[in-house]
């Protein structure tokens, strides 16, 4: 077995092999070998001499903590049942966002797969699995990850990651993992003892800034993209916060990774997407590289989230504000954001670039009216189900799903879960603790939120407070909702015109004052009464969805209780 590790300010290294010490040799570039004669599973490396062993930086298990000494791992031991599977394309899928921890009550890989058969049950094409990398502490939402090639145990370790890999495939569904590098957690970061891994005097919102100008710490992102789709079969990777990257290479960190990623989708002859979570607006992101892009396949569009957010609660602080009409949601339907060039009252600034609707397919924005970051990053971590009555939660889904857009859904919505999804955290450090709760009061008060009510992340109840209640789902309005969500994804499967990728395939007509809201699809349309009272409008057609009882349809007019939509097949415009 051959021990390395990139440590190139190190003066003497050793290794530390199941209680016994190693001397390392100096390689090229700044890497460390042993001899590839030793054998055992327990290590980690002392560097000049120090007595406390660090883990390696590109650990695949962690038994015991980010502190412990790493564990060897050999990932192609897995018996692989997948042999058949071939791979989705995003283009027409339909994700789904969960968190291993709060899924199921046991927080577990293996208990997560005994929950897929209900993801297929929705429709579901891709589970977008939220970080799982080593962190420090009891849970996490994963954002604070330290040690990026392990799995962390406290979700069953690589092993179980590969059986949910190997499940999900089983019954048809890909695997998007969220990666994060953009930054490194706050505890347990041990890399910049073995290298240059952060950039000097250079911080984001979450930490120091990754060093993307050496060349080894470049390769240690994309190895680790690699890895993923590679030892675990991984179909995509969704990279967080794209914007935070600083890279002033003539090859962007992100072609670069698009250009390897591609490479090895043609030799394993399955699909592999990369979508990218971005704040820029700028297409350039998933325009194809031939084209001047970076060759991204998608990213995410919260646009789509902002503008139905407000026409949904009429909530306008924050970066809401400048969503307050339906004007907003008509634009985001039909040009793909609403900030293309226009200012934002929030950033205080113009913001954004416009879409090339004429050449990018709509699927290439991936949209949600609920995720992670919009339930999460609220003071109480309320979801819509919290807000809105059961009419509007039907409207989201039907505008979601039966928009051009590739649809995210977060867990537990297709039922409204009743249950929060809160900011939790288990950081050993009370210092570390303290400071990040008082952080999230901060970033609250812009909000214009009640910091009094904002849950303490390093409570227990908290994150137990977070976990789904899956019982909820076969009870009363919660069921009535997933059988909504049920049809709605047997419908993006048999009218073509509900997945067709071009802008110009859609076209919208609102009236504010009304309050009713029309998105027309080839020859089928989508009709929406956000207004507190019943509406009938002429439009005339085949009924093929009605979120209430008392949705009707003719030739020659539909009828639409307060807070309600339709789907209907319908001659198309001439």
């Amino acid at each position: 077995m051959s021990f390395e590790v990139w440590a190139p300010a190190a003066s003497t290294m050793t290794l530390l092999l199941d209680g016994e010490r190693h001397a390392m040799v100096r390689l090229d570039a700044g890497w460390w070998g042993a001899d590839a004669g030793l054998s055992g599973e327990s290590y980690g490396f002392l560097i000049d001499g120090d007595e406390h062993p660090l883990p390696d930086p590109r650990s695949r298990r962690q038994p015991e903590s980010v502190h412990g000494l790493s564990r060897t791992f050999d990932a192609s031991e897995f018996a692989w049942s997948d042999q058949k599977w071939t791979g989705r394309q995003l283009a027409g899928g339909m994700i789904y966002e969960l968190h291993i921890g709060t899924f199921t009550k046991k927080g577990t890989l293996d208990s997560a797969i005994k929950r897929l058969d209900h993801l297929v049950s929705i429709g579901v094409d891709f589970v977008e699995v939220l970080p799982v990398n080593g962190f420090n502490g009891d849970h996490n939402w994963g954002y604070d990850g330290v040690l990026w090639y392990t799995v962390d145990e406290s979700y069953g370790g690589p092993e179980a990651y590969q059986r949910f890999v190997d499940a999900c495939h089983e019954r048809g569904l890909g695997v998007i993992q969220d990666v994060v590098y953009n930054h490194l957690g706050p505890s347990g970061n041990y890399l910049p003892r073995f290298g240059p891994y952060l950039r000097q005097g250079s911080a984001n919102t979450w930490g120091d800034s990754i060093n993307l100008d050496a060349p080894e710490v470049r390769a240690y992102i994309v190895e680790n993209a690699l890895m993923w789709l590679s030892d675990y079969h991984v179909d995509g990777l969704r990279l967080d916060a794209v914007h935070a990257l600083i890279d002033e290479s003539p090859v962007h960190i992100l072609q670069e990774l698009s250009v390897r990623v591609d490479a090895l989708s043609a030799f394993q002859q399955r699909p592999l997407t990369l979508i990218a979570e971005s704040d820029l607006n700028d297409t350039t992101l998933v325009t194809p590289r031939e084209g001047g892009g970076y060759g991204l396949q998608a990213q995410w569009s919260d646009d789509f989230h902002h503008a139905l957010h407000v026409a949904l609660t009429g909530e306008t602080s924050g970066y809401y504000a400048d969503f307050e009409h339906l004007e907003s949601l008509a634009k985001v339907i039909t040009r793909g954001f609403y900030h293309d060039g226009t200012y934002s009252s929030f950033r205080e600034k113009d913001h954004g670039h416009p879409v090339d609707t004429s050449s990018m397919p709509a699927w290439r924005l991936v949209v949600a009216n609920q995720n992670h970051d919009q339930i999460g990053n609220r003071a109480i971590g309320d979801r819509l189900s919290a807000q809105l009555d059961s009419g509007k939660l039907a409207i989201a889904a039907v505008l979601t799903l039966a928009g051009p857009f590739t649809p995210m859904l977060f867990m537990g919505e297709e039922w409204g879960a009743s249950t929060p999804w809160q900011f939790f955290t288990a950081h050993p450090e009370p210092e570390l603790g303290e400071a990040t709760a008082q952080g999230r009061i901060a970033e609250f008060a812009k909000m214009g939120w009640d910091a009094d009510v904002v849950p303490d992340p390093q409570d227990p109840a908290t994150f137990e407070n977070s976990k789904l209640k899956w019982s909820e789902s076969a009870e009363g309005s919660h069921a009535e909702l997933l059988s909504l969500y049920q049809r709605l994804g047997e419908l993006r499967r048999t009218v073509p015109d509900l997945t067709d990728p071009s802008f110009g395939h859609s076209t919208v007509e609102f009236d504010d004052d009304e309050g009713w809201f029309v998105l027309r699809r080839g020859a089928t349309t989508i009709v929406v009464n956000f207004a507190d009272y019943p509406l009938s409008l002429p439009i005339g057609g085949t009924l093929l969805l009605g979120t209430a009882d008392s949705v009707g349809a003719s030739s020659s007019a539909v009828v639409l209780p307060r807070h309600s939509a339709a789907i209907l097949s319908t001659p198309p415009l001439t």
